[in-house]
């Protein structure tokens, strides 16, 4: 480590920017390094973290095999250089002095899951296990401030509200497990000029991910149509963007806030399993909308479609109409939202048929 370490430039503006950034996570996430790892694909994003963080390991006398930071590369199978990826990975977690542990998954895109999300899917079940292994908690991504910026703009071409327009956040939990994201504020210019100053001082060089440019992949596409005219109109947007998600995510907060207000006066179940429909009614139309996005959250399910909404909406209401004994049943991620006798509760496959 030592040799490419004197020829790489710790004191640039640019590196000490990166580390300290790096320093403060870890001071917020209160998590020692032999309980932190890095998620490293190999691209210059998660390649300089993984590099900044062994430095800044170094630096403070904590770093070693065995004692962490960890690095965890997920083996997708679906490019023909994955294998080489691994191995590079791997290449650079050696000349860090790191232990690197790495995960073949098998990427299942069926039932109309795009190959994008069932990717992400399966790597993050991949370091739900590579961090039991390893006795982690605290995951650090590459994410920068340009990652960040394209969230908010695809959340707004799905037409997200506040809460999807927070896009990521610095930080937040997963299967038990805290992503750390310390670079959300930092330009990917900055981090990809270490990643050349790391190639000129070690020869060790970042992979190339050609579905980044294949405009089939919906991330791609933006950064391959959009990308360029917004850079040309509009310099620095992606600095406005993110700050744009600063907002949204203290807006999202808020609405949080007055959602489990609701749903506390909702006379919920000890478990938030179940909530009044009466009470529900005398709420608003736009905090029941949210309440109800907020309690199917709570129950583990994803957020609805507006159409979704609406549809659950339109039947609690005519329930209400119609009479106390009326049922309802409506499909949803997994799992049936259920009415019946003025209790509402999510109702899983796993689960026997009730009623409440």
């Amino acid at each position: 480590m030592q040799d490419w370490l004197t020829r790489y430039s710790t004191d640039s503006p640019g590196s000490q920017q990166l580390r300290n950034a790096l320093a403060q996570a870890l001071d917020q996430a209160n998590v020692s390094l032999s309980r932190l790892a890095v998620a490293v694909s190999g691209g210059p994003d998660s390649a300089v973290l993984a590099i900044e963080l062994a430095i800044l390991a170094r630096q403070t006398d904590h770093i070693g095999l065995h004692t962490g930071p960890h690095i965890f590369h997920v083996h997708h199978g679906l490019q023909a250089t994955a294998d080489h990826w691994c191995q590079h990975v791997h290449d650079l977690a050696g000349r860090l002095q790191l232990a690197c542990h790495s995960m073949h998954v098998q990427v299942q895109h069926t039932g109309g899951t795009g190959v994008e999300a069932a990717a992400r899917q399966a790597r993050y079940q991949a370091y739900q296990q590579l961090a039991s292994q390893c006795g982690v908690s605290h995951i650090m991504l590459g994410h920068h401030q340009d990652d960040q910026a394209e969230t908010v703009l695809l959340r707004l071409l799905r037409g997200s509200g506040p809460t999807g327009l927070a896009a990521m956040s610095s930080a937040s939990e997963r299967d038990g497990l805290c992503y750390v994201r310390p670079w959300l504020h930092i330009a990917r210019e900055t981090i990809w000029t270490q990643a050349q100053n790391f190639l000129m001082a070690s020869g060790w060089d970042t992979v190339y991910d050609p579905t980044n440019h294949d405009d089939s992949y919906t991330r791609s596409a933006l950064r391959e149509r959009l990308t360029p005219g917004l850079n040309a109109r509009w310099p620095g947007w992606q600095r406005q963007l993110a700050r744009h998600a600063q907002l949204a995510s203290q807006t999202a907060q808020i609405l949080d806030e007055v959602a489990q207000t609701d749903l506390a006066a909702l006379d919920p179940s000890g478990d938030e399993a179940s909530i009044g429909l009466k009470l529900w009614r005398t709420l608003s139309p736009a905090r029941q909308a949210h309440v109800l996005r907020y309690w199917l959250a709570r129950n583990g399910l994803r957020a609805p479609t507006q159409a979704k909404l609406d549809d659950i909406m339109r039947q609690l209401r005519t329930l209400h109409a119609l009479g106390h004994d009326r049922h309802m049943r409506v499909r949803h991620d997994g799992a049936w939202v259920c009415c019946h006798r003025g209790r509402v509760w999510v109702e899983r496959p796993d689960q026997p048929a009730q009623t409440r």
